[in-house]
């Protein structure tokens, strides 16, 4: 399908979705919960309370 110059002027879109904010709402989540494991991990480590098996 081919436009015309007057139809690509009636062309619109790229407003922000609930679902981009739910994506992004969960891409921060998970960044977050990443620092978190790393943080507790080198704690952890760095305190010497690693439990073994």
């Amino acid at each position: 399908m081919i436009l015309n110059k007057q139809e690509l002027l009636l062309v619109t879109g790229g407003a922000i979705t609930a679902s981009l904010l739910n994506a992004l709402a969960r891409g921060i989540t998970t960044i977050v919960d990443l620092g978190r494991a790393l943080g507790t991990a080198i704690r952890r480590i760095a305190s010497d309370h690693i439990c073994s098996l």
